[in-house]
């Protein structure tokens, strides 16, 4: 059981830790040759200049900073951050990497108030009893400050009651000041916003096969005809993921060849390799000659799969980016049903070609069902199985549970700083080890799923990791760690006293989370700032790889947010705010330093180093509310029962309110703000039309979406070509058509032909 000196101990750790990382980046930022490591960013968009090749009139400054005043700031990149307003960050970053950091900035207006309120009332209500020397649990001082020290069935938990009522009127007020903030900067963002492809472009799903046309010709003719004026282009999608593969086998063995050749250029004498795997087993042959002959190799296979992929009809999904010829033709089809079967041409906005995950355009429609059933047991099985180490975890956090496995170490743990090293940091340390392969596991389970954008796969991973926190990390804790505490307790009280107890010990787990959000949440961001691994990666590239400035530019690692793991684990800390902010107020401010700390870190990393590879204008918001609406009623839930605990039976109708009012809260704002994340406004997007028409009368749009939806290895051959409509009258259209057998009569055509149809005549079931 950890004391405030075990607390203290694990606290100074931690920022010695931070401080120690926040001050060799401040001054590893300082030097010239660090500037593409800690300022990327501003070297992609071509407003800064390598200081190695800047000339300098000595040698050393090309790589060392040799101004002694500029060390003198070595803080001042802290208040930089802050000083960029948001609508010159939303233009520098994008609106994505804005409303991230307004979720650091959501959890300072949440729990500032709170922690202030929880201190002046709550921790002396809680200090002043003695209830847990009575009932002989388990219990340190810090416990004092919790609610399990105040006397079964006493008035002073109708303070706690009223805090509770507070404290959820206060958060549901900033998060519907915050959706609307945020609705507004989304809507605004798409108004302003430059032309981009996705704007005038659907994806189309599970389109019906047909005998007498192929999947770019159904597609054609549908479009011509049940969207006749609007229709522009279409690009049907093929399955290359083989050829993909061959072209970056190609790319990285083209990398070796360059290393190699290098390395010659520097020994003057031929290096070798081996031709095993990974090159550390098989006979030695000349490395240059070898790869060259791979690489020649792997050009032929290359050249015959991409002549596969165009011939083959196989190769071809029934799938298609669909593009109009303006912003409200493609409202229209995105946010409708097209046919009477509501199984089949389905349409849906088209991520940006950035956003597009390339690899399951080619998995089949079908299999989507089957592929989302066997994750869902996966993942079941994966939460289930994940009890195992978090129980290990939490014998970490019990001293007394490894002297009773390991009691030849006994002596050795019982040291003074050693018990209070195990207890004050090690816990928090051990779980976010067991933590770190797990947002990786949960990406590729996602992405066997067969979500077509980075930004849903990112948003359906931050939902399993929320609910695998939720369950292992917060619950999974809780559980077994006041099982293994109180077990003796639990052993030797009648079965009618277990609950209580347990309504005791659950509070007291709020020191586990403390060492947890210490290492995670101060020395884990200050670690995020120094960048160690896109530090160590991108100097060994340039002493091994770099030959120029190109070169360079391509070891650079500018890296991105990482909605994916990042934004759960901020939820994490608002789960525990919420629940220990009544229970046990201690945890409070440990969490604030997180939320202003993490708010400059990840400012500054926006601002200068992350390059994030798509913008969906905000879509995860509505997730980020609804996961704090969680942590909310789950925190009344668990008031409600450990109140039950205490002899306040007579508070549970007045309590079971609060869950009522949260959730009718939510569907308020679910149904007043979520629509502007999942629609497009028809009127806002006439109205950006009628100005782009008249600003840009003629603007070329069919040259401009030629290949934006092209699959990024056919764009440097010409591939695929697109048939782009002709602008149809009014009266009547003529399709184009292979269809030999319908329930459609055929119109004679100009050269006496029977090929094309009457477009009035030409709508039938499908």
């Amino acid at each position: 059981m950890a004391t405030i000196y075990d607390i203290a101990v694990g606290a100074a750790l931690n920022v010695v830790t931070a401080v120690a990382f926040l001050l060799l980046f401040a001054f590893l930022r300082l030097q010239p040759i660090n500037d593409r490591v800690y300022f990327p960013k501003w070297y992609l968009k071509g407003t800064r200049a390598s200081p190695a090749s800047a000339g300098a009139t000595v040698a050393a400054a090309k790589y060392i900073n040799l101004d002694m005043r500029s060390y003198l700031n070595f803080l001042s990149w802290m208040p930089a951050a802050l000083k960029m307003p948001d609508d010159e960050l939303i233009q520098h970053a994008g609106l994505d990497s804005v409303v991230y950091l307004r979720i650091y900035r959501t959890g300072l207006k949440i729990f500032v108030p709170i922690t202030i309120l929880a201190f002046a009332v709550l921790v002396p209500l809680n200090w002043t009893n003695d209830t847990l020397e009575t009932l002989k649990v388990v219990h340190s001082d810090i416990d004092k400050l919790s609610i399990s020290n105040i006397p079964y069935g006493s008035k002073r938990f109708i303070a706690h009651l009223v805090m509770a009522y507070v404290f959820t009127f206060w958060t549901c007020y900033i998060l519907m000041k915050e959706y609307q903030i945020v609705a507004k900067m989304r809507l605004r963002f798409l108004a302003s916003e430059k032309r981009r492809p996705d704007q005038f472009t659907v994806l189309v799903r599970n389109i019906p096969s047909d005998p007498d046309e192929s999947v770019s010709e159904l597609v054609e003719h549908f479009f011509l005809v049940n969207h006749p004026g609007h229709y522009l282009k279409h690009q049907v999608v093929y399955n290359t993921n083989k050829l993909a593969g061959l072209v970056e086998k190609k790319k990285q063995m083209q990398n070796w060849l360059d290393y190699y050749q290098l390395k010659f250029e520097r020994k003057a004498e031929r290096p070798t390799t081996k031709t095993g795997f990974f090159g550390c087993f098989g006979s030695d042959v000349d490395a240059i000659d070898y790869y060259r002959s791979e690489i020649e190799k792997i050009g032929k296979e290359e050249a015959d799969e991409h002549k596969k992929v165009m011939k083959d009809p196989k190769s071809i999904m029934p799938a298609a980016f669909v593009s109009f010829r303006s912003r409200w033709g493609a409202a229209v089809a995105a946010q409708t049903q097209q046919t009477s079967n509501p199984t089949v041409w389905l349409t849906e906005w088209a991520p940006e070609p950035r956003d597009v995950y390339w690899n399951n355009l080619s998995i089949p429609f079908v299999s989507l069902t089957v592929r989302r059933l066997i994750i869902g047991v996966a993942f079941f099985f994966l939460n289930f199985f994940y009890v195992i180490p978090i129980a290990f975890v939490q014998t970490l956090a019990n001293v007394e549970g490894i002297e009773k496995a390991l009691p030849f170490l006994e002596p050795f743990i019982e040291t003074p700083t050693i018990k209070s090293f195990i207890q004050g940091f090690l816990p928090g340390l051990a779980l976010k080890i067991f933590l770190i392969l797990l947002p990786t596991i949960l990406m590729f389970m996602s992405q066997f799923e067969g979500l077509v954008s980075h930004s849903s796969l990112e948003r359906r991973t931050a939902s399993k990791y929320f609910i695998f926190l939720f369950f292992n990390v917060f619950l999974g804790s809780i559980v077994t760690g006041s099982a293994l505490e109180q077990l003796n307790t639990y052993l030797h009280q009648s079965a009618n006293d277990i609950p209580r107890i347990i309504g005791v010990a659950i509070p007291m787990k709020a020191t586990f989370f403390i060492t947890y959000v210490m290492v995670d949440g101060w020395t884990g961001v200050a670690l995020e700032v120094l960048r160690l691994k896109a530090f160590i990666m991108f100097h060994l590239k340039n002493f091994f790889l770099v030959k120029t400035e190109k070169d360079r530019e391509e070891a650079m690692d500018p890296g991105s947010i990482c909605l994916y793991w990042s934004e759960p684990r901020i939820q994490l800390y608002f789960l525990l705010g919420l629940v220990y902010a009544v229970v046990t107020p201690l945890l409070l401010p440990f969490i604030l330093v997180f939320f202003a700390l993490a708010y400059v870190v990840y400012r500054h990393q926006i601002i200068n180093v992350y390059n994030q590879r798509y913008e969906s204008g905000a879509q995860f918001w509505p997730n980020v509310h609804l996961r704090i609406i969680t942590a909310l009623i789950v925190s009344q839930l668990l008031f409600l029962g450990l109140l039950s605990t205490k002899g306040l039976e007579e508070a549970t109708p007045a309590l079971l309110a609060l869950p009522v009012l949260t959730i009718w809260f939510h569907k308020y704002c679910k149904h007043r703000y979520e629509p502007a994340f999942v629609r497009n406004p028809l009127q806002e997007v006439m109205r950006k039309d009628t100005l782009e028409r008249a600003r840009e009368r003629n603007f070329d749009l069919k040259a401009y979406l030629a290949d934006a939806y092209l699959h990024p290895v056919f764009k440097s051959n010409e591939a695929d070509k697109f048939y782009v409509a002709d602008d149809p009258g009014a009266e009547a259209v003529i399709v184009p058509t292979k269809r030999q057998s319908r329930r459609i009569t055929p119109v004679q055509s100009e050269d006496g032909g029977s090929g094309r149809l009457n477009l009035m005549e030409s709508v039938h079931e499908r």
